[in-house]
């Protein structure tokens, strides 16, 4: 690898069809298909381990371009984590006498995002409804009439904290690893191979800061439970790991580099964090302040600095920031917004402001201030060109970056193509 990964410019291809005959060697056993998260297969003589299964419409392919590798029984299916892209696809692998291997906390994260599927669903559109559907459509011609439907696999071994398995002469360690996406992740260890599969323990783009929250919604991620699992791999020193996407990362001494400069950079906002709520700052303040020393750089391609702030803050302290009283009602800011449009003089003096303050390059402010006008007047013409043009702003300069966030650019894109719609701009 000719940059050091903290420096590489994150592939947003996150999401991507499963496609029949996509599948590579990744060792002269192990063999990775591709899609909305990899699925694995490791070949022994004693039959095959699955390693994550993909999306329910997915599993048929997956399953297809296992079987073109090798027809032997599958012994185990194992999950690195409970999410339904990790799992879905299990009735495609599942066999008589397949054992399904997961942590303990498995049911209990599949319940959970059971629960709330509708409001994940609903709150991920934006960034992921275009390429899922994309890639059901590619799956569907590969394998038209295939049911979709997501499997909810229960489970028949599991464990808390470590599983050792044999099969064909392939020894396989199964190690507990909360604190990164789920508090039910597992890595896959090959102790013969120095091989490490690890999920998405270390994100959905290796190398970057990881989300110790989602923008789609989700439960807060313990930092220093993920410090805790991140030296537990180091201290396996894997010569190649395996993620949960894109291609393997190889070398002890990048692997080693990798995965001590994610985990001292999450130490060190966390501890800055921590530092600065007992010094009395506000979450703002903090937010916009803490950066990371040059030795610590990390990609901000899927989780960023600022949010990671927030996430430890609201982790350690909850909703309420003790800084109105307001916070404590149902009542929210915008509530007012109509008074103070009518006090500052209308729509127009609210966002005539809003465009001053978005030309001296305060995007952000004048966003603020579009808001305002527009909780008066839903279709101030005004207000909705400042907004579009601060939100095209917003995403120039995110692009510009060394590292563009995907979540960031996802939704400044859905946004700008909203209020396009809203005043009839073109696209």
């Amino acid at each position: 690898m000719s940059e050091p990964i903290h420096r590489l410019r994150p592939d947003f291809s996150i999401v991507r069809p499963a496609t029949p005959g996509g599948t590579t060697a990744v060792a002269d056993f192990i063999h990775v298909s591709e899609g909305l998260s990899n699925a694995y297969l490791i070949v022994t003589g004693a039959g095959r381990v699955v390693v994550n299964t993909g999306m329910g419409f997915e599993g048929p392919v997956h399953r297809d371009n296992f079987d073109a590798i090798d027809r032997g029984p599958i012994r185990y299916v194992v999950f690195t984590q409970g999410h339904v892209d990790h799992v879905g696809g299990t009735d495609h692998f599942r066999e008589a006498g397949t054992e399904i291997v997961a942590q303990a906390g498995n049911l209990a994260q599949q319940a959970d995002d059971a629960r709330l599927g509708a409001f994940r669903a609903r709150r991920s559109a934006f960034a992921f409804a275009d390429a899922i559907a994309a890639a059901n459509r590619a799956v569907r011609q590969a394998r038209p009439g295939e049911p979709s439907g997501q499997a909810r696999p229960k489970p028949t071994m599991t464990f808390r904290d470590r599983l050792k398995l044999e099969l064909g002469g392939v020894q396989f360690e199964l190690l507990g690893t909360p604190g990164g996406e789920t508090m039910d992740s597992l890595v896959v260890w090959l102790p013969q191979h120095g091989i490490c599969l690890t999920g998405n323990l270390l994100s959905a783009l290796y190398g970057h800061f990881p989300n110790l929250v989602t923008v789609r919604g989700d439960r807060y991620r313990d930092p220093l439970r993920f410090v805790e699992s991140v030296e537990r791999v180091l201290a396996l020193d894997a010569e190649t790991l395996l993620p949960g996407h894109h291609g393997p990362v190889s070398g002890t001494g990048v692997v080693r580099e990798s995965l001590e400069r994610v985990r001292d950079a999450v130490l060190f906002v966390h501890d800055e964090t921590v530092k600065a709520m007992n010094a009395g700052r506000s979450l703002h303040e903090v937010m916009r302040d803490l950066r990371l020393p040059p030795e610590l750089e990390v990609g901000e391609g899927y989780g960023k600095v600022a949010w990671g702030v927030r996430a430890i803050w609201e982790n350690y302290a909850g909703w309420f920031h003790a800084r109105s009283t307001t916070e404590l009602y149902a009542a929210p800011p915008a509530s007012v917004h109509g008074d103070l449009v009518e006090l500052a003089g209308g729509a127009e003096a609210v966002s005539a402001r809003a465009r001053e303050r978005l030309e001296r390059g305060d995007a952000v402010e004048a966003l603020h201030l579009a808001e305002v006008a527009l909780a008066a007047v839903s279709d101030h013409a005004g207000a909705l060109a400042v907004s579009l043009a601060a939100h095209r702003a917003l995403l120039e300069g995110c692009l510009s970056t060394a590292g563009p966030n995907f979540w960031e650019v996802a939704w400044l894109r859905r946004e700008i193509r909203r209020l396009e719609i809203a005043i009839g701009a073109p696209a």
